[in-house]
């Protein structure tokens, strides 16, 4: 029985067909026949007329292909190109438009004509998260597991040398004692009280009258 599995994103959709090998259902919930021998593999991309279409080589160099240069993309990291199988080889490349991404097959069967595509982020990421909904069925070849390794310590950027990263920090600290040497030579500005306006007209204040000694005799 022909069984076939669709994982589609808004922007991706990838279908798995093939065959069971009478193998009874892992999980007792899924009732699901396990796909476990593949014929076919095929991916489409919205907006692209062009779909990418192959076996059981032409799956494994894509997962392999995809998820390497996904943790590459987001990592900042250009992770190493691993060795694919020779028939239906997937390149992946960023463009000088940091936001697309040309992605080139080498179908076994039109080895001098290979198929470009040009996928905007949106897209690579989707074929990422069909992928991932792929391993994450359990009923869908089980026996396919994806190995990520991390990333050897040679392929990182070198790291900057301590004496160099001390260099703003020591740069901040010295024009901070520069400036407070030059304010300790400032002289405190001096404080004068304002002089009186000597055109100002004086006035002079008259004690009050003494009225008891004007009073009336008893």
């Amino acid at each position: 029985m022909n069984i076939q599995r669709q994982y589609s994103l808004p922007n991706c959709t990838l279908i798995l067909e093939g065959l069971s090998n009478g193998v009874s259902p892992s999980d007792g919930r899924d009732t699901r026949p396990v796909l476990s021998i593949l014929v076919n593999v095929e991916c489409r991309f919205l907006g692209i007329p062009e779909k990418l279409q192959g076996g059981s080589s032409f799956l494994e160099n894509l997962v392999k292909t995809v998820s390497e240069y996904a943790q590459g993309y987001l990592s900042g990291i250009p992770h190493p190109v691993h060795t694919q199988a020779e028939e239906d080889k997937v390149n992946l490349e960023t463009l000088p438009d940091q936001h697309l991404h040309r992605l080139t097959w080498y179908p076994s069967f039109q080895t001098d004509n290979p198929v470009e595509m040009t996928l905007t982020t949106v897209q690579l990421f989707d074929l990422v998260e069909s992928i991932d909904q792929f391993f994450a069925d359990s009923q869908t070849l089980p026996d396919l597991t994806l190995q990520l390794q991390p990333l050897s310590r040679r392929y990182r950027p070198p790291d900057e040398p301590l004496a160099q990263r001390a260099i703003p920090a020591t740069l901040g600290i010295a024009s901070l004692v520069v400036a407070a040497f030059a304010l300790f030579f400032i002289p405190s500005p001096e404080i004068k009280e304002p002089e009186p306006d000597l055109s100002a007209p004086t006035t002079e204040t008259t004690p009050p009258e003494d009225t008891s000694s004007d009073s009336p005799p008893q």
